[in-house]
C-alpha cells in the first residue's frame, strides 16, 4: 500500500513520487490550499494539496483534502519537494509532499481525547489503542523493543541458550500470592502461573545446559503501584560453575552494552559495590539512589543519656537506631512543610519526626532542644555537619523501621531541594541478610527466596546464627531502582532442607512442594547462580518515565483491571462447572 514511511521522507527523495499511509495529525484548510500533517510510527511529514491551477486535474485532491478530519486514516500519493519554510522541530522539516491523490481509508469518529492533550490515565487505558498511537507512546514502546533486542543480541553472541519454561506449573511459596488455574482434567487440583522460572532454571543447570536465559512472563497476585504489575516481563538468567563475581561481571558488562546500544550512554567502567548493611546505614535503603549526596548519620551515642525518652529508649536498645539527616538549605521549610515531611515518614512507619532548624543567623529552633544541655545539643548538630540555613531531621525506633522512614525522607528532600544529580548511578548491593523475622507469623522469612545460598558452608553455623546470617544474594540498583536481583543458589540437598526447616517448612511440606528439587540436588548438582532483570523497569528508566505502565502495551490499573477489555469479569456458571469451581459468597 505504501512506498515509504512518513517520518523517513528526506531531501534525497526530492522530485520522486511516493505513496504514504498514516493518520491525519493536523489538517488545515486555508481556503484553496490545504495542509495535512500525516503521521505514522516513524514520524510526521507535511502533505500539501494545492489549487487546480498549480497542478492540472488537482481539484479532486483539493476537495478530498478539505474533508480530512483529525485521526482520519489516509493513503496519499504525491511528489516530494523542498519546503519554503523549514520546520526544524521534525525530522522531515526540510521537505513536503505535494499530493496527487488522497484516499480516505477509514473515517475517524470524534475521539474521546486529543493526542496532544494529557487526559487522565483511566481514559488513556480505556482507549489504549489511541494512547499507543501517540508519538510519545510510540517512542517509549520502541525503546523497550530496542532494549529487548540488545539483550538478546548480547546473550546469543556469548553462548547463552534461550529456553522456555512452563507457564502452567506448581504452586510454590516465593514471597507473593500465586495466580491459580483450575485443572479441568484433574478435578479439585490447580496449576499456578509462575512468579518466576526460578526452580526450572536451577534444574536446567543440573541438566547440564550451563548458561540459560529467557525473556520470561511472570505473574504475582499482589498490590499494584507505579513500578509493579500483576504480570510482568523479566530477563531470567542462570549460570553453572560460578561464583558471585562471575555472574556480576557478566551482567554488568551486559547492562553497559545495552545502554550503549539503546541510548548511546556510557555507564561506569566498574559499578561500585556496597553491602546491604552499609546501604541501610548510610542511605536507609537497600536500593539507594546515589545521585543524591545526602547521607544518614547515626547519633545514638550522643543522645543515649539525654532526657528525651524516645531517643534514649532507641539508643539503648541493641536493635534500635537514632539517625539524623542534614538537609542543606532546609531551614527554608515552613511549619506546614515540616508537618508534610512528618506525614511522609509516617507512611513508612514513623511515629514522629523530630527536627532542628538553624536559621541564617545561627539561631536554633527545635522542639527537642529542651531535653539537652546547650553544649550537648550543639555537639549533636556539629556531629551531623549542620550549619546556618540547614534543617536536621531525626528518627528513632527499631533499626530497620528507622532506616526505612529516614530513607524515604532522604529521597523526598532530594527531590524537593533539587539535589538529584543528572547522571546514571549504577550500584551493586551485596551480602543481604539470609532471613528476616516476621512478627505476625512468628517465623523467619527469606529476604530473597528460599533457594538462596548462605555465606556459610556449615548447616550447624547457619542454625546457630540464623538471625545474623548473611546470604550470597546481590542486587543491581540504578538511580534508586532495583533493576536486577539474584544470588548463588543452594546446590546441596541437606543445606536446602535445613533452610526450609528454618523457614518453618517442615519435611512433609517440603517434600510435597519441592520434592522434585530436593531429588535433583542429590544427583551431582553443580554450584550455580543467576539473576533476573526487570525489563519493564529498565525500559521505563530508559524512556524517562516513572511508571512501568508507560512501557507495557496493555497494563492493568492500580486496581488490577484492564479498562479496555473489562477484565477481570464474571464467568458463566456452566464454564465454572467445567473446571469444577464454585464461587463462594463474600463473607
Amino acid at each position: 500500500m505504501r512506498t515509504h514511511f512518513c517520518g523517513l521522507i528526506d531531501e534525497a527523495l526530492i522530485g520522486q513520487t511516493v505513496t504514504l499511509c498514516g493518520w491525519a495529525d493536523v489538517a488545515r484548510d486555508l481556503g484553496g490550499l490545504c495542509f495535512i500533517d500525516l503521521r505514522d510510527h516513524e514520524g510526521i511529514v507535511q502533505v500539501v494539496a494545492e489549487p487546480a491551477g498549480n497542478v492540472p486535474g488537482n481539484a479532486e485532491v483539493l476537495s478530498a483534502a478539505a474533508q480530512v478530519g483529525y485521526e482520519d486514516c489516509l493513503r496519499v500519493t504525491g511528489v516530494v519537494r523542498r519546503r519554503e519554510s523549514v520546520n526544524a522541530k521534525i525530522r522531515t522539516g526540510q521537505v513536503e509532499v505535494v499530493a496527487t491523490k488522497i484516499e480516505l481509508l477509514n473515517k475517524a469518529e470524534p475521539l474521546p481525547f486529543h493526542a496532544h492533550e494529557n487526559p487522565g490515565e483511566d481514559i488513556r487505558l480505556k482507549y489504549r489503542y489511541l494512547d499507543l498511537r501517540t508519538p510519545d507512546m510510540q517512542r517509549k514502546m520502541r525503546t523497550r523493543t530496542k532494549l529487548v533486542a540488545a539483550l538478546r543480541r548480547y546473550l546469543d553472541e556469548r553462548g547463552f541458550q534461550d529456553i522456555e519454561t512452563p507457564i502452567l506449573t506448581k504452586a510454590t511459596p516465593e514471597g507473593a500470592r500465586d495466580f491459580l488455574v483450575p485443572a479441568r482434567m484433574h478435578p479439585g487440583e490447580f496449576y499456578a502461573l509462575p512468579q518466576s522460572p526460578q526452580l526450572f532454571k536451577q534444574i536446567l543447570m543440573m541438566a547440564g545446559f550451563d548458561r540459560y536465559y529467557q525473556i520470561a512472563r511472570c505473574f504475582r497476585d499482589e498490590a499494584l503501584r507505579a513500578d509493579r504489575q500483576l504480570e510482568f516481563t523479566q530477563l531470567d538468567m542462570e549460570f553453572a560453575w560460578v561464583t558471585e563475581r562471575d555472574v556480576q561481571d557478566t551482567v554488568e558488562d551486559m547492562i553497559r552494552f545495552v545502554f550503549r546500544e539503546v541510548m548511546d550512554v556510557e555507564l561506569d567502567a566498574q559499578f561500585p559495590r556496597m553491602t546491604w548493611a552499609e546501604a541501610m546505614r548510610r542511605y536507609g535503603s537497600d536500593k539507594p539512589d546515589l545521585r543524591i549526596a545526602l547521607e544518614l548519620a547515626d547519633v545514638a551515642e550522643l543522645v543515649k543519656d539525654s532526657e528525651f525518652a524516645v531517643f534514649t529508649a532507641a539508643a539503648n536498645d541493641p536493635d534500635g537506631r537514632v539517625a539524623a539527616l542534614r538537609i542543606p538549605g532546609g531551614a527554608s521549610l515552613s511549619r506546614k512543610q515540616i508537618d508534610e515531611y512528618a506525614a511522609h515518614a509516617a507512611r513508612y512507619g514513623a511515629k514522629g519526626l523530630a527536627y532542628a532548624k538553624i536559621d541564617e543567623a545561627g539561631a536554633v529552633n527545635s522542639p527537642i532542644a529542651k531535653f539537652f544541655s546547650e553544649d550537648a545539643f550543639a555537639a549533636l548538630l556539629s556531629h551531623v555537619g549542620a550549619g546556618n540555613g540547614d534543617m536536621v531531621f531525626f528518627g528513632a525506633g527499631g533499626y530497620n523501621k528507622v532506616s526505612d522512614f529516614m530513607g524515604a525522607v532522604r529521597l523526598k528532600a532530594g527531590k524537593d531541594f533539587n539535589l538529584i544529580a543528572d547522571h546514571w548511578a549504577p550500584l551493586w548491593v551485596t551480602d543481604f541478610p539470609m532471613f528476616e523475622w516476621d512478627d505476625e507469623e512468628k517465623r523467619y522469612v527469606a529476604l530473597h527466596h528460599p533457594f538462596t545460598a548462605p555465606a556459610v558452608d556449615s548447616i550447624g553455623d547457619l542454625r546457630a546464627n540464623a538471625k545474623t546470617a548473611v546470604s550470597r544474594g546481590y542486587d543491581m540498583v540504578l538511580n534508586g531502582n532495583e533493576i536486577g536481583g539474584g544470588s548463588i543458589r543452594i546446590h546441596n540437598s541437606q543445606m536446602q532442607s535445613a533452610v526450609f526447616e528454618l523457614l518453618g517448612i517442615g519435611a512433609e511440606e517440603a517434600e510435597a512442594k519441592f520434592g522434585f528439587l530436593l531429588d535433583a540436588l542429590k544427583f551431582g548438582a553443580p554450584p550455580h547462580g543467576g539473576i533476573a532483570f526487570g525489563i519493564d523497569r529498565i525500559a521505563a528508566l530508559m524512556a524517562g518515565t516513572e511508571s512501568i505502565r508507560d512501557v507495557i502495551a496493555f497494563p492493568k490499573t492500580t486496581t488490577a483491571q484492564c479498562l479496555m477489555t473489562g477484565a477481570p469479569s464474571p464467568v458463566p456458571d456452566a464454564q465454572l462447572a467445567e473446571v469444577h469451581v464454585q464461587i463462594r459468597p463474600k463473607a
